[in-house]
C-alpha cells in the first residue's frame, strides 16, 4: 500500500522535468515544512489554477481578459509575434527588445505525435489578421523539425494575405565559442549575419 509521502512523491513525479529522485527530495522537503508554508503553497497552487485563463485574444496565459499586453495601447498593433507556448512570451518580454502583440499557438504541428492544424490556435490567428491592420507576423517558433514546419505552413498561409512574414534569427548565443557549436546552428548564425 502506498504511503501518504509515495502519493505526494507520484503527483510531483508527474510534473514535466522531474524525475523520480527529484519528486522524492521535494516530497521529503514539503512534509517537513511547518504547516503553514505548506498552506501557502497549496494556495498558490489553488489561485494560479482558478485565476489564471487563456487571453482571449492572444491566448496567453493571464489573469485579466484581455491580458496586459493585448489591453496595452502603447504596444505596436502592425506586429504580432507568433509563438508556441506562453513561456516564449515571457521569454521575449524579458528581452525589453519588442514591443508589438502577441500569439499563442499552443504547440507546434507534429502529425507524428498527433498535433495537427485544428489542435492549434491558427484558425484564431488567421481571423484575428482578418480584422486587424498587421503589417507584419513574426514567426518565433523553435527552430526544431515541429517549429520549422509550423513556420513555413503559417507563412504560406499568411503571405496570401499581403502580410509581411518574417522568422526570428537563429545563431550563436552570446559568449558561445564557435569550435562548440553545432552545424545547424553555424549555418543559421552565417545565412543571418549582419552588416558592422
Amino acid at each position: 500500500m502506498d504511503t501518504p509521502l509515495d502519493k505526494l512523491t507520484e503527483q510531483f513525479r508527474r510534473l514535466p522535468g522531474i524525475g523520480v529522485k527529484t519528486a522524492r527530495k521535494l516530497a521529503y522537503y514539503i512534509v517537513q515544512q511547518p504547516n503553514s508554508r505548506v498552506d501557502e503553497f497549496v494556495d498558490a497552487i489553488r489561485d494560479a489554477k482558478q485565476n489564471m485563463h487563456f487571453c482571449s485574444v492572444c491566448f496567453n496565459l493571464s489573469s485579466q481578459d484581455p491580458c496586459p499586453i493585448c489591453s496595452d495601447i502603447s504596444r505596436d498593433r502592425s506586429t504580432i509575434c507568433v509563438v508556441e507556448t506562453p513561456q516564449d512570451v515571457q521569454a521575449i518580454e524579458r528581452s525589453g527588445d519588442y514591443h508589438g502583440l502577441y500569439h499563442v499557438l499552443h504547440g507546434a504541428l507534429s502529425p507524428l505525435d498527433g498535433v495537427n492544424v485544428e489542435d492549434l490556435r491558427i484558425r484564431e490567428l488567421l481571423q484575428r489578421l482578418g480584422n486587424t491592420t498587421v503589417k507584419e507576423v513574426i514567426l518565433a517558433t523553435d527552430p526544431d523539425v515541429e517549429g520549422e514546419a509550423t513556420a513555413l505552413y503559417l507563412a504560406r498561409l499568411i503571405k496570401t494575405a499581403g502580410i509581411r512574414v518574417t522568422r526570428i534569427a537563429r545563431g550563436l548565443p552570446m559568449g558561445g565559442d564557435i569550435e562548440y557549436a553545432d552545424e545547424a546552428t553555424l549555418a543559421g548564425a552565417v545565412a543571418n549575419r549582419q552588416e558592422m
